[in-house]
């Protein structure tokens, strides 16, 4: 396949089928294909060193290192090139979080081809990307100087908190969860303990329960 003159991308999502479907789509434009894939953040890393690309697509829930982390660590380290965030998680709780990582826009997954293909070209020609309803909720809590009176109650959690929390909801265990994201287990029970604190949570029982109930609602 003829590659001169494309956008070079380099996705990073640890599902392998969804790597494919976007490589797939991204593939049969004329102006732009995927130069290279990694399945999460130290991938990631090694695959800039293999190779020059234009835009990174990535997801926040990666193994170990999330997606937002991922992004402050490519501003830290001097890397240039934008990053759009694909995730499946609702944007008005993260689309702000990743920009201010660093990332030059945030799309959902379920959005259709085109709106994807459209943000893609959006930030290569410098421009931020997210949709016309987060952005006009952006701009209205801009112009009131205010906070959003919609605001979820896991908005003043951390990044971090968040990704834990998420994992609460999906049945994993301390355990668990200090494997994957590979931290001890005593760091993990520290967050658990920051967002019961945090929620107003006065038990695991209550914090479980209310993981679940988020991540169903989410979903």
């Amino acid at each position: 396949m003829e590659t001169i003159g494309k956008s070079r991308i380099l996705i990073v999502d640890d599902h392998p089928i969804v790597r494919q479907g976007i490589a797939q789509l991204i593939n049969r434009e004329a102006d732009m294909h995927v130069c290279c894939e990694a399945g999460d953040a130290d991938q990631a890393i090694e695959k800039m060193k293999e190779c020059t690309h234009d835009i990174a697509i990535v997801d926040i829930s990666l193994t170990g290192v999330s997606g937002i982390e991922l992004i402050q660590m490519l501003r830290q380290r001097g890397y240039e090139f934008p990053v759009l965030v694909m995730s499946m998680h609702d944007e008005s709780l993260y689309a702000e979080r990743a920009l201010r990582a660093g990332a030059r826009g945030y799309i959902m997954k379920q959005e259709a081809t085109e709106k994807i293909l459209t943000a893609i070209r959006q930030i290569l020609h410098g421009e931020i990307y997210v949709s016309d309803k987060m952005r006009s909720r952006m701009l209205q809590r801009m112009i009131d100087n205010r906070t959003d009176s919609n605001t979820s109650p896991v908005a003043s959690l951390s990044n971090r908190e968040l990704e834990i929390l998420r994992m609460i909801g999906r049945g994993l265990g301390t355990g668990e969860i200090a494997r994957e994201l590979k931290r001890s287990v005593k760091t993990i029970e520290a967050h658990r303990a920051n967002i019961k604190d945090k929620l107003g949570l006065k038990s695991a029982a209550e914090l479980v329960r209310f993981a679940v109930q988020w991540v169903e609602n989410e979903v």
